[in-house]
This record gives C-alpha cells, structure tokens and sequence, in this order.
C-alpha cells in the first residue's frame, strides 16, 4: 500500500492488530497490483477454463456435474425460487455482466468511437462481417443437420480475452488498434444480444410483458424524481429480470436493458465537484476548529463531499468502475468455471452432426473471423463509407480480425442456448475452445511478425498516433493535452 509522505497511511488504524494487518497487505498488495494488469482478467479466465477441464476429465468429473446442478434457492416465508447453481451462474449472474455491457455501448454510443457514424462506419462493418461469414461457414456445414440452429455461436467475440492477447503484444500495438478491436467487440456483443433474443429464446408469454413494463416503469419514476442509480435501482432490474424470465426471452437481457438506461452524463462534472468539494471541506475546517466541537457537527460537510466525489463522473462511468472487478475476476471466471467442463471422453464424433458442429464453429472463429473483419472493412474503406485510423494498416488489421475470433465466453453461452443434445453441447463447447485457442495464437504470431516496435521502423507507435488515435475516434483533440501543450509553447 502506497502512503502519503505527509501522512502516514500505512499505519494501522485504531483497534486493529498490526502483525494481522500487515499479514493481509502482503496478500491483498500482489492481488490488486494483478488486477491493474489489463490482460489480467483474461489470465483469470484461462485459468478457469483450464481448470475446468481438467476437472471435469479427471477422476472427479463425477463431482463437476454433480456441483453445478445441485440446487439452490431463494425465498421468503412461502414464496420460494429453486434453480440449480448453473442457472444461478448463467441466468442471474450473466445479467450482471450483460448490464456492464449495456453500459459500454450505450456510453460508446454517446461519446465514444460509436458516436459518429463516419467513425463508427469501421467497426460496424468489421463487425458485421465478423459475425455474418463465420455464420455462413458455419451453415456450409451443418445447414439441414441437427446442429444448424447453432449458427450464432461462431458469431461472438469474447472482448477480455481478446483484448488481453493485444495486450501481451505491448507497445507495437497502436492506440487506434485498440480503440478499434474494442469497439468492434461493442457491436458484437450488440449482435450476440439481438440474436440471443430473437433466435435463442423460448415461446413468448406476452402476459409477462407487463412485469418487464412494471421494471421499466420503474427506473423511469426513480430517474424523473432524482434517484441515481445505485443500489435502489437493484429492485427495478430484479423486476425486470424476473419479467424477461417469465416472458420467454433470456433473462440476461433485462441487464442490457438496464445498462442502457443508466445517464451517461454527470451530474456536477469536473468544475462543480471542485467548488463543492472546497466548500465541504472548508466547512469541515471550521466546525473542526472549535474546541468543543462534536463529531456528529462533522457527518454534513463529508456527506456534501461524498455526494461530490459520485457525482463528479457519470452514473454509467461511476457504476462501470464499481462492477467491472467482480464481472472480469468473479462472474466471468465462475462463468467458465461452470462451463468449460467439457468431458472429452464422452463425445461421440459419430453422431449426426458432432462433427460438422465441431468443424463449422472452429473454422468460423479461427478463419471466418478474420476472413469477415478484414473483408467488410476493405469494402467499406473503397466505398468510400470510412478511413483507416492513424497507426493501423491492412496488416494490423488482420491482427484484429485473428483476435476477433476469440470467443470464448459468449461463444460458450451461446452454445448452452442453442444446442439441447447434451452430445453435441460438449462437441460445440469443446469447438468453441479449440477455436479461441486457434484464433489466439494466430492474433499472437500474425501481431509479432506484423506489428513493429517502436524504433524497429516508422510504423511503430508514437506520441503522433496517441495524439491522431484520440482525435480521430472521438473528433475532438484531449483538453487536457491540449491545455498542458499551451502552456510550454
């Protein structure tokens, strides 16, 4: 824990036992240094994966199964919901991380690399070819099989993953690169979202329309009377979820729902959370410096100061912060820990449609994939509908197409949707790692050999590409380089 030179915030605070508190430090201190890592949360999350394989094919595979279907309950007095830990884990807990996504592309659309079309022409067409030629090959090989209503799963790209595998290339990759491969995965993801809802759920039970209605409702009054969001706004999303249940539709959408109606504009901003800020604390100053005063004389000017402190970002930038931790270290790795365990042993190639399941879904990450990206954006940089961003080159670009065909945890989901045959589940979830793992290597190998260092040559990042990067996806330059630049020229 790093401290203050002027004040001294490694001591032990008041009541605490100093040999106990340092013990936790030298726990907690590597942990949270980890966690700052970018690719971090997708070292967490292969090693979920890992583990769940090897579980579910060692001696205790009997064990995995038999975890993840125990049931689990909720309830108060007579009312009681039972599911099994699985539902818990890909039904409730997926909402939560489907919310964060809501949040990503609802602020992207405001103010990020989704707010111009001209800019957002790129990725959209990456996108879409990203999702359209691995759903072609994919129906190349099963259409009129029994496996052919799974032609979404080779569409999904997984954004930790496949950032994280940038990231292990370092520097040669360029802002712009980054900027495009993320926004690329907000529009997968917008499509991973459309056809989960349209192709990948149950009957529809209009009747249920109306709790979903209730939620809304909901989040509407407590957004009109002043209400931020927080934990209040846990009762319209259960709402919500709950409706979304009931409807037929997979409740994982009720958190995109939600996520996209939380503002993306803050309240007091950079300016007024200064000048709130020294009033609070000047007022804090005063009633401290009496010599009778009383602590409680204090809880006003911090509750003033707190009240600044939330409402200097956004809601959905404040709100992202909190939960992106417990999605990319909790949630996402229980996710692959509960699905990964693909016992091996037991897949029967021969069955109908095992093996053109395998085959499409792998071919459609690892080649579609790239094959898409890559094509889409020719086609739309030579109409004419977009430009390359500053930094990024044909080559580079195939590096993004590779990495987009990481799929791993919306693939997986996918395939729980779409696939009811318990055989052909474990064929198209083995697929889906299989073909991340292809897709990796290829984003891997293709960025070492296509990307260069910086000083290799004049195609490695500079302070010009920073400087182009933030211009060029948010068409405006940063205020704050712009501000310290006025000041020593």
């Amino acid at each position: 824990m790093r401290s203050n030179p002027k004040y001294d915030l490694s001591s032990p605070p008041p009541e605490s036992w100093l040999p106990a508190r340092r013990f936790a430090l030298s726990v907690v201190g590597p942990i949270e240094r980890f966690m700052h890592v970018e690719a971090a949360s997708g070292l967490v999350l292969l090693f979920a994966a890992a583990v769940a394989l090897i579980w579910a094919n060692s001696g205790f595979g009997e064990s995995y199964e038999t975890l993840w279907h125990a049931p689990f309950q909720i309830g108060l007095g007579n009312w009681v919901f039972e599911q099994s830990l699985h539902f818990w884990i890909n039904d409730f807990l997926m909402a939560i991380f489907f919310f964060v996504v809501g949040l990503e592309i609802k602020r992207e659309v405001v103010e990020g690399a989704l707010s111009s079309i001209r800019r957002a022409a790129l990725p959209i067409a990456a996108a879409v070819g990203g999702m359209v030629v691995p759903a072609g090959i994919f129906l190349a090989f099963n259409a009129g099989g029994p496996a052919q209503h799974a032609w979404g799963v080779p569409m999904a790209t997984d954004i930790a993953f496949a950032v994280g595998v940038l990231t292990l290339l370092g520097k040669r990759v360029p802002p712009t690169l980054r900027i495009l491969l993320l926004a690329l995965a907000i529009i997968d993801d917008i499509g991973a979202i459309l056809v989960i809802a349209l192709f990948y759920s149950s009957g529809l039970q209009p009747d249920a329309l109306v709790i979903v209605g209730v939620g809304i409702l909901g989040i509407l009054v407590l957004t009109s009377v002043g209400v931020r969001p927080g934990l209040l706004w846990a009762v319209p999303f259960i709402i919500v979820w709950s409706g979304m249940l009931q409807l037929g539709v997979h409740p994982t959408i009720a958190g995109v729902i939600v996520g996209l109606m939380v503002p993306v504009k803050s309240w007091f901003g950079r300016d007024k959370f200064l000048a709130v800020a020294r009033s609070a604390l000047d007022e804090f100053q005063q009633r401290a410096a009496k010599s009778d005063y009383d602590e409680r004389e204090l809880v006003e000017p911090l509750n003033l100061l707190a009240q600044a402190r939330r409402e200097a970002l956004s809601p959905a930038k404040r709100i992202e912060s909190v939960l992106h931790p417990y999605v990319a270290f909790v949630i996402m790795p229980l996710f692959a820990l509960a699905n990964a365990g693909v016992h091996v042993a037991g897949i029967s190639m021969e069955q109908a449609g095992a093996m053109t399941a395998l085959i499409g879904i792998v071919l459609g990450l690892s080649a579609g994939k790239t094959l898409g990206i890559v094509a889409f954006s020719w086609g739309a940089v030579r109409l004419g509908l977009s430009s390359l961003p500053p930094g990024v080159t044909w080559r580079s670009l195939f590096v993004v197409g590779a990495a987009g065909g990481i799929g791993f945890t919306m693939a997986i989901f996918i395939a729980e949707l779409a696939f009811t045959d318990p055989t052909l589940l474990a064929a198209g979830k083995l697929a889906v790692l299989i073909g991340t793992g292809l897709s990796a290597a290829i984003a891997l190998g293709s960025g070492h050999l296509f990307l260069s260092r910086p000083g290799d040559d004049d195609t490695g990042v500079t302070e010009s590409d920073v400087e182009s990067s933030e211009e060029y996806w948010t068409g405006k330059p940063d205020p704050v380089r712009e501000g310290i630049r006025a000041r020593f020229t």
